[in-house]
């Protein structure tokens, strides 16, 4: 799914998880599936997405204040999850950074390369492939 940068992240949830290639295992009360959003995500619509799926959202509130938060020793550390690494990534690719093609196919497949180069990298260093 390509969309334009002026396209708030809320607009595309619902296309985002249709687009979800992997089939998801049965949903129970013993496992449910969490769906990790960002502040951005608090609105209606993004409440409404999330209730027509079978997701348990985590979101953190738009308002949250700051006495309600943990002091910062005692806090986790920071994560770096795996859509902000792949889009780390896809940074170093100047084909993708500055889209010179004009055809939306053609951008698709070139994103679609660098995904792949990506991975193949990730798994190389992790010796699977040695």
């Amino acid at each position: 799914m390509i969309a334009g940068a002026n396209v708030p992240d809320v607009q595309l949830l619902e296309q985002t998880l249709e687009a979800i290639v992997i089939d998801r295992p049965e949903v129970t009360q013993e496992e449910p599936q969490h769906l990790c959003l960002d502040k951005g995500y608090d609105q209606p619509l993004g409440h409404k997405v999330v209730a027509q799926t079978d997701y348990t959202p985590q979101s953190r509130p738009l308002k949250e204040k700051e006495e309600n938060l943990p002091p910062k020793d005692q806090r986790q550390p920071a994560r770096r999850w795996v859509v902000e690494r792949t889009l780390a990534g896809l940074q170093k690719g100047r084909g993708i950074l500055i889209r010179y093609d004009k055809k939306e196919k053609n951008y698709w497949g070139l994103s679609q390369l660098a995904c792949a180069l990506i991975w193949f990298r990730r798994l190389d260093r992790l010796c699977v492939l040695r």
